[in-house]
Protein backbone atom coordinates (compact mmCIF):
# COMPACT_ATOMS: atom_id res chain seq x y z
CA UNK A 1 0.00 0.00 0.00
CA UNK A 2 1.26 3.55 -0.70
CA UNK A 3 2.53 5.55 2.25
CA UNK A 4 0.07 7.92 3.88
CA UNK A 5 1.12 11.38 2.70
CA UNK A 6 -1.63 13.36 4.39
CA UNK A 7 -0.12 16.34 6.26
CA UNK A 8 0.30 15.87 9.98
CA UNK A 9 1.28 18.22 12.75
CA UNK A 10 2.00 15.55 15.35
CA UNK A 11 4.28 16.92 18.06
CA UNK A 12 4.09 20.50 16.79
CA UNK A 13 3.36 23.46 19.05
CA UNK A 14 1.23 26.16 17.44
CA UNK A 15 0.21 29.65 18.46
CA UNK A 16 -2.91 31.00 16.75
CA UNK A 17 -3.50 34.67 17.41
CA UNK A 18 -7.20 35.51 17.22
CA UNK A 19 -10.22 33.42 18.21
CA UNK A 20 -12.72 34.78 15.73
CA UNK A 21 -14.41 32.59 13.14
CA UNK A 22 -11.35 31.86 11.00
CA UNK A 23 -9.00 31.68 13.98
CA UNK A 24 -11.27 29.20 15.75
CA UNK A 25 -11.62 27.01 12.66
CA UNK A 26 -7.88 26.97 11.95
CA UNK A 27 -7.05 26.25 15.59
CA UNK A 28 -9.43 23.28 15.51
CA UNK A 29 -7.88 21.96 12.30
CA UNK A 30 -4.36 22.26 13.72
CA UNK A 31 -5.43 20.36 16.84
CA UNK A 32 -7.14 17.68 14.73
CA UNK A 33 -3.87 17.28 12.79
CA UNK A 34 -2.07 16.47 16.05
CA UNK A 35 -0.67 19.81 17.19
CA UNK A 36 -0.69 21.29 20.66
CA UNK A 37 -2.53 24.55 20.04
CA UNK A 38 -2.23 27.78 22.00
CA UNK A 39 -4.95 30.33 21.21
CA UNK A 40 -4.22 33.95 22.11
CA UNK A 41 -6.86 36.66 22.04
CA UNK A 42 -8.34 39.57 23.90
CA UNK A 43 -11.55 38.03 25.24
CA UNK A 44 -11.30 35.08 27.60
CA UNK A 45 -14.93 34.05 27.16
CA UNK A 46 -14.43 33.71 23.40
CA UNK A 47 -11.20 31.77 23.92
CA UNK A 48 -12.93 29.43 26.36
CA UNK A 49 -15.75 28.70 23.92
CA UNK A 50 -13.29 27.85 21.14
CA UNK A 51 -11.20 25.70 23.47
CA UNK A 52 -14.24 23.82 24.72
CA UNK A 53 -15.12 22.79 21.17
CA UNK A 54 -11.57 21.66 20.43
CA UNK A 55 -11.33 19.67 23.65
CA UNK A 56 -14.66 18.01 22.89
CA UNK A 57 -13.02 16.65 19.75
CA UNK A 58 -10.03 15.39 21.71
CA UNK A 59 -7.68 18.26 20.87
CA UNK A 60 -4.86 19.63 23.03
CA UNK A 61 -5.54 23.35 23.44
CA UNK A 62 -4.49 26.15 25.77
CA UNK A 63 -5.71 29.74 25.98
CA UNK A 64 -4.29 33.09 27.03
CA UNK A 65 -5.54 36.66 26.90
CA UNK A 66 -3.04 38.60 24.81
CA UNK A 67 -3.27 41.92 22.99
CA UNK A 68 -1.46 41.23 19.70
CA UNK A 69 -0.70 44.95 19.36
CA UNK A 70 1.20 45.07 22.68
CA UNK A 71 4.91 44.20 22.24
CA UNK A 72 5.50 43.19 25.86
CA UNK A 73 2.35 41.06 26.06
CA UNK A 74 3.10 39.22 22.82
CA UNK A 75 6.70 38.49 23.78
CA UNK A 76 5.82 37.43 27.31
CA UNK A 77 3.21 34.98 26.01
CA UNK A 78 5.55 33.49 23.40
CA UNK A 79 8.27 33.08 26.03
CA UNK A 80 5.82 31.32 28.34
CA UNK A 81 4.65 28.93 25.62
CA UNK A 82 8.23 28.11 24.66
CA UNK A 83 9.15 27.48 28.30
CA UNK A 84 6.10 25.33 29.06
CA UNK A 85 5.98 23.37 25.78
CA UNK A 86 9.71 23.32 25.06
CA UNK A 87 9.43 24.86 21.59
CA UNK A 88 7.24 26.85 19.18
CA UNK A 89 6.83 25.42 15.70
CA UNK A 90 4.05 27.39 14.02
CA UNK A 91 2.68 30.92 14.30
CA UNK A 92 -0.49 32.12 12.55
CA UNK A 93 -1.88 35.63 13.08
CA UNK A 94 -5.64 35.75 12.46
CA UNK A 95 -6.74 38.65 14.65
CA UNK A 96 -9.50 40.99 13.53
CA UNK A 97 -8.35 44.32 12.14
CA UNK A 98 -11.32 46.66 12.54
CA UNK A 99 -10.93 47.84 8.96
CA UNK A 100 -13.44 50.17 7.35
CA UNK A 101 -14.42 49.20 3.82
CA UNK A 102 -16.92 50.59 1.35
CA UNK A 103 -16.01 54.25 1.91
CA UNK A 104 -13.92 56.12 -0.68
CA UNK A 105 -10.52 57.24 0.59
CA UNK A 106 -11.39 60.87 -0.04
CA UNK A 107 -14.26 60.52 2.43
CA UNK A 108 -12.37 58.54 5.10
CA UNK A 109 -10.89 59.85 8.29
CA UNK A 110 -7.17 59.26 8.68
CA UNK A 111 -7.95 57.10 11.71
CA UNK A 112 -10.20 54.77 9.68
CA UNK A 113 -7.62 54.51 6.91
CA UNK A 114 -4.71 53.79 9.24
CA UNK A 115 -6.53 51.36 11.57
CA UNK A 116 -5.88 48.23 9.44
CA UNK A 117 -2.43 49.50 8.50
CA UNK A 118 -1.45 49.65 12.16
CA UNK A 119 -3.30 46.47 13.12
CA UNK A 120 -2.10 44.23 10.29
CA UNK A 121 1.47 45.47 10.01
CA UNK A 122 2.06 45.94 13.72
CA UNK A 123 0.53 42.67 14.90
CA UNK A 124 2.14 40.65 12.11
CA UNK A 125 5.53 42.10 12.97
CA UNK A 126 5.13 41.54 16.72
CA UNK A 127 3.80 37.99 16.56
CA UNK A 128 6.38 36.95 13.95
CA UNK A 129 9.21 38.54 15.89
CA UNK A 130 8.24 37.02 19.25
CA UNK A 131 7.87 33.48 17.92
CA UNK A 132 10.84 33.62 15.53
CA UNK A 133 13.12 34.54 18.40
CA UNK A 134 12.50 31.01 19.66
CA UNK A 135 12.35 29.25 16.29
CA UNK A 136 15.85 30.39 15.26
CA UNK A 137 17.34 28.48 18.17
CA UNK A 138 15.56 25.21 17.36
CA UNK A 139 17.10 22.49 15.23
CA UNK A 140 13.68 22.02 13.63
CA UNK A 141 13.16 25.66 12.63
CA UNK A 142 9.54 26.71 12.34
CA UNK A 143 6.76 28.12 10.19
CA UNK A 144 5.21 31.59 10.23
CA UNK A 145 1.93 31.90 8.35
CA UNK A 146 0.41 35.18 7.19
CA UNK A 147 -3.18 35.70 6.09
CA UNK A 148 -3.77 38.23 3.32
CA UNK A 149 -5.79 39.29 0.33
CA UNK A 150 -5.46 39.02 -3.42
CA UNK A 151 -5.32 41.55 -6.20
CA UNK A 152 -5.48 45.25 -6.81
CA UNK A 153 -8.26 47.52 -5.56
CA UNK A 154 -11.46 46.77 -7.43
CA UNK A 155 -13.59 49.33 -9.24
CA UNK A 156 -16.81 49.96 -7.38
CA UNK A 157 -15.79 48.71 -3.92
CA UNK A 158 -13.17 50.73 -2.04
CA UNK A 159 -11.30 48.90 0.70
CA UNK A 160 -9.59 51.76 2.51
CA UNK A 161 -6.26 50.86 4.04
CA UNK A 162 -6.74 47.10 3.94
CA UNK A 163 -4.91 46.27 0.71
CA UNK A 164 -2.23 48.82 1.56
CA UNK A 165 -1.67 46.77 4.69
CA UNK A 166 -1.62 43.44 2.87
CA UNK A 167 0.99 44.67 0.39
CA UNK A 168 3.12 45.93 3.27
CA UNK A 169 2.72 42.53 4.93
CA UNK A 170 3.90 40.79 1.75
CA UNK A 171 7.08 42.86 1.75
CA UNK A 172 7.55 41.82 5.37
CA UNK A 173 7.08 38.17 4.37
CA UNK A 174 9.85 38.34 1.79
CA UNK A 175 12.22 40.11 4.18
CA UNK A 176 11.53 37.71 7.04
CA UNK A 177 11.89 34.68 4.77
CA UNK A 178 15.30 35.95 3.68
CA UNK A 179 16.48 36.60 7.21
CA UNK A 180 15.03 33.47 8.80
CA UNK A 181 15.69 30.95 6.02
CA UNK A 182 19.22 30.12 7.20
CA UNK A 183 17.68 29.12 10.54
CA UNK A 184 15.18 26.77 8.90
CA UNK A 185 12.20 29.07 9.49
CA UNK A 186 9.70 29.30 6.63
CA UNK A 187 7.34 32.23 5.98
CA UNK A 188 4.24 31.71 3.82
CA UNK A 189 1.14 33.79 3.09
CA UNK A 190 -2.29 32.34 2.41
CA UNK A 191 -4.25 34.77 0.26
CA UNK A 192 -7.95 34.80 -0.51
CA UNK A 193 -10.44 37.12 -2.17
CA UNK A 194 -12.29 37.23 1.13
CA UNK A 195 -14.16 34.65 3.18
CA UNK A 196 -17.87 35.51 2.85
CA UNK A 197 -20.03 35.87 5.90
CA UNK A 198 -23.30 35.75 3.94
CA UNK A 199 -24.83 34.20 0.84
CA UNK A 200 -24.77 37.60 -0.83
CA UNK A 201 -21.08 38.01 -0.11
CA UNK A 202 -20.35 34.53 -1.44
CA UNK A 203 -22.19 35.34 -4.66
CA UNK A 204 -20.21 38.55 -5.16
CA UNK A 205 -16.87 36.79 -4.68
CA UNK A 206 -17.92 33.89 -6.91
CA UNK A 207 -18.87 36.28 -9.68
CA UNK A 208 -15.44 37.93 -9.50
CA UNK A 209 -13.23 34.85 -9.83
CA UNK A 210 -12.40 32.25 -12.43
CA UNK A 211 -13.76 29.23 -10.55
CA UNK A 212 -17.11 30.83 -9.83
CA UNK A 213 -17.14 30.02 -6.14
CA UNK A 214 -15.91 31.56 -2.89
CA UNK A 215 -13.32 30.05 -0.57
CA UNK A 216 -14.66 28.56 2.64
CA UNK A 217 -13.17 28.23 6.09
CA UNK A 218 -12.47 24.61 5.21
CA UNK A 219 -10.44 25.70 2.20
CA UNK A 220 -8.34 27.92 4.46
CA UNK A 221 -7.76 25.21 7.04
CA UNK A 222 -6.80 22.57 4.47
CA UNK A 223 -4.17 24.86 2.99
CA UNK A 224 -2.99 26.08 6.40
CA UNK A 225 -2.39 22.53 7.68
CA UNK A 226 -0.48 21.69 4.50
CA UNK A 227 1.63 24.87 4.65
CA UNK A 228 2.45 24.30 8.32
CA UNK A 229 3.38 20.65 7.82
CA UNK A 230 6.62 19.07 6.66
CA UNK A 231 4.89 18.30 3.35
CA UNK A 232 5.60 21.96 2.51
CA UNK A 233 9.13 21.93 3.90
CA UNK A 234 10.63 23.51 0.75
CA UNK A 235 8.05 26.32 0.57
CA UNK A 236 9.01 29.76 1.83
CA UNK A 237 8.88 33.40 0.69
CA UNK A 238 5.75 32.22 -1.14
CA UNK A 239 2.02 32.79 -1.34
CA UNK A 240 -0.62 30.10 -1.48
CA UNK A 241 -3.41 31.63 -3.54
CA UNK A 242 -6.89 30.32 -2.82
CA UNK A 243 -8.73 33.29 -4.33
CA UNK A 244 -10.19 31.13 -7.11
CA UNK A 245 -8.36 33.21 -9.70
CA UNK A 246 -9.67 36.60 -8.59
CA UNK A 247 -10.51 38.82 -11.56
CA UNK A 248 -9.87 42.57 -11.39
CA UNK A 249 -12.76 44.61 -12.81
Amino acid sequence: MPADTRPTLDGKVVIVYGAGTIGATVAGAFAAAGAQVHIAGRTQATLDAVAQGIRADGGDVHTATVDALDPAAVQEHADRVATDAGHIDICFNLIGHGDVQGAPMIDMTVEDFLRPVDSIVRSTFLTSQATARHMVHQDTGGVILFFGGEGEPTRGYPVGGTLVSFFAQETMRRQLASELGPHGVRVVTIITAGIPQSAGGAAEIAEANMLGRAATHGDVTDVAVFAASDNARMMTAATLNISGGFVID
